[in-house]
């Protein structure tokens, strides 16, 4: 494995993720699509495109991405399109979902000449998020979505589908609500139409995501209103399928120990200070003397070749020594998070996070000149191979 930090797609675990996937579309008839704005490692769209229908994209880049190394079905939405890019958004793009009536009939008429299916973004005021507002495409004054007060009639003939994107790693009975407000304030027009998209922020493959309800909500609308359904799945697809490596650098004290990091929450996992979240840690792992192998057949306990986990982690207090890891930024506030472990961090030492494919990737930046992490890919077999390296001229070129 090459230097830390290094990002790590786990094949078994991505494919088990599409499995399940794969398993809803069969029991609902719904079609299902990556969302690339969780997750762009193109170098496994060949695996993911066994299962799935296609690929959105919220704007051209990714739209061009996805028809070039995904195939299949191209879906695009943005809260507002440039005027110079989108006829080339159409060479892409099979829906192209508009936020507004005023975006629909400015573009409605080109988009339609070129065969494409289009798309009216609603917004069914029906918030169903606790804390994160941030993420809540429902907040008050959002711009993400047409209210029904805001619904213009006059779109319609152009319109073949609906989209509603309000959910952020939530569980189907928040879409079972989503969906009654939906019909309570959009129900009239579903019947004339060919699709509709349920967005994103399905948790679906977490391990207590009702697939059941999920199910039952699709056949229930694909039932009344004779319309496909889809979901744009980004977490889902991904979840737990990735990791970070980091290398500790130093420790110091100060108050309480911290551990300072080659990997950065500010460069690398931005939703640790965005979302907040707490990235889980599979554990603290140390180089053997005798450099034997202490990679283990799980990607959750691999740290690189001739490293041993010494440590799991927990919450501060609950093992023998409390620790902050912390990146090499000038951010006062870049922390990734306080921990315990059983043994103290030490110069040298490799921490690995958790469910590190979504979110992380597509997020990093080169503030400070930070490099960005190494991408690798484990396959079944167990073994790592790297995709991509970055270097000087990764931070350069950006500016």
């Amino acid at each position: 494995m090459h230097d830390t930090p290094v990002f790590i797609i786990d094949e078994a675990r991505l494919r088990r993720n599409c499995e399940t996937l794969r398993r809803v579309k069969e029991e609902s008839g719904c079609k299902i699509l990556l969302a690339q704005k969780a997750y762009s490692a193109y170098a496994t769209y060949p695996i993911i495109s066994e299962y799935l229908d296609g690929t959105t994209a919220s704007g051209l880049y990714e739209a061009r991405l996805g028809k070039e190394a995904f195939g299949k079905e191209t879906h695009v939405y943005s809260p507002a399109y440039k005027a110079e890019e989108f006829g080339e958004i159409l060479k892409y793009a099979d829906h192209v979902t508009f936020n507004t009536p005023e975006q629909v009939k400015k573009y409605g008429e080109a988009a339609k000449a070129a065969g494409k299916s289009i798309g009216l973004r609603i917004n069914p005021e029906c918030s169903t998020q606790d804390g994160h507002a941030i993420y809540d495409p429902c907040a008050p004054h959002s711009r993400l979505g047409t209210t029904a007060a805001e619904f213009d009639e006059g779109a319609l003939p152009l319109l073949d589908g609906l989209h509603f994107h309000t959910l952020c790693e939530q569980n189907s009975d928040a879409l079972e609500t989503t969906l009654n407000a939906v019909e309570e304030r959009f129900g009239k027009y579903l019947g004339g139409m060919k699709w509709l998209n349920f967005g994103g922020g399905h948790h679906i493959t977490r391990a207590d995501y009702d697939i059941p309800r999920l199910i039952r909500c699709i056949r229930r609308i694909k039932d009344k209103y004779g319309c496909e359904v889809y979901l744009e799945p980004g977490e889902a697809v991904v979840l737990n399928a990735g990791t970070l490596v980091a290398e500790v650098l130093d420790v110091m004290h100060n108050g309480m120990n911290i551990a300072v990091l080659d990997a950065s929450a500010a460069c690398h996992m931005p939703d640790v200070l965005e979302m907040p979240y707490r990235p889980p840690i599979t554990g603290l792992f140390r180089k053997r003397a005798d450099s034997a192998s202490g990679g283990a057949a799980d990607l959750y306990e691999y740290a690189g070749e001739g490293y041993e986990k010494i440590s799991d982690a927990g919450d501060p207090g609950t093992k023998a020594h409390d620790c902050r890891l912390a990146g090499a930024t000038c951010l006062a506030g870049d922390v990734i998070g306080d921990w315990a472990f059983d043994a103290m961090p030490q110069t040298g030492d490799r921490i690995v996070f958790g469910d590190m494919a979504l979110y992380t990737m597509v997020k990093t930046n080169t503030f400070n000149g930070t490099p960005l992490p190494s991408i690798a890919f484990r396959d079944r077999s167990g073994s790592v191979a790297a995709l991509r390296a970055f270097g000087y001229d990764d931070f350069k070129n950006r500016l």
